[in-house]
């Protein structure tokens, strides 16, 4: 039968190679440019960004409230670099709302590092949060704050804040320059005073456009286009060589 495969993960792992060089032809697809560059051999026919529904998350009516805090959003784990956000907050003295779920194999790290860190500092850590409400935290914040280092494969917290109008302040690894737009859908930066500076530009980015560019790039009507195209293109592929078999 035909199959086409998503890999989602990291692929700097080791004996990874060693087994797409054994199948090569099954066809494979990747959710970024960037994560391809460990396996550059491999059968790759497409890149296909991920996309949420357009009204799992939007930018939450607001009232008077004002954006005062920072957000932090995913998992506490060392290669999301939550001492970073934190260290963010400590230098701008502004909150950083921290939702994340802490995996058993991070205990150690959060208990030992991170919580330490918290202490005296401006952060409220609220553990995870239902989809229900993200689109609250993440449109009540004045940024959100995607300091990672490894090879992203993705970051759906990208997308998640640019669905609520909110921009994101990250560091380019792996698949984070395909995703954000500098300066349109957030600030890329290289350091900790870039992230310090960057804080005030991103409260002057216009929240309405980073809603309009999710729309356009990472909505799941455009995920599933871009897997049709790709299921169409791979049908025509292994019918025609069929074709040419019966006219010879």
């Amino acid at each position: 039968g035909r199959t086409v495969t998503t890999l989602h993960g990291r692929l700097d792992l080791k004996d990874l190679s060693g087994v797409y060089d054994r199948w090569p032809e099954y066809p494979l697809v990747s959710i970024s440019h960037n994560q391809r560059k460990d396996l550059p051999n491999a059968n790759w026919t497409a890149t296909v960004h991920h996309g949420l529904p357009g009204d799992l998350l939007k930018p939450a009516a607001r009232t008077d409230k004002p954006r005062d805090y920072l957000a932090f959003l995913g998992r506490i784990s060392p290669e999301k670099r939550p001492d970073r956000a934190i260290e963010i907050a400590k230098r701008t003295g502004i909150k950083l709302r921290i939702a994340a779920k802490i995996d058993a194999v991070d205990e150690a790290y959060f208990r030992d590092q991170i919580a330490p860190m918290m202490e005296g500092a401006p952060v409220e850590f609220i553990g995870e949060i239902s989809d229900q409400r993200k689109s609250e935290f993440l449109s009540g914040a004045m940024a959100v704050l995607f300091p990672v280092d490894w090879p992203e494969p993705f970051g759906l917290v990208m997308i998640e804040a640019m669905a609520c109008g909110t921009p994101v302040i990250a560091w380019p690894c792996g698949s984070v320059r395909e995703v954000i737009d500098n300066g349109v859908t957030g600030i890329l930066v290289n350091s900790i005073d870039e992230a310090v500076e960057a804080v005030a530009e991103a409260r002057t980015l216009n929240r309405a456009k980073i809603r309009q560019v999710f729309e356009r790039r990472f909505s799941s009507e455009v995920m599933a286009r871009s897997y049709l195209h790709l299921y169409a293109r791979l049908l025509r592929q292994t019918r025609e060589p069929k074709a040419v078999l019966k006219t010879a």
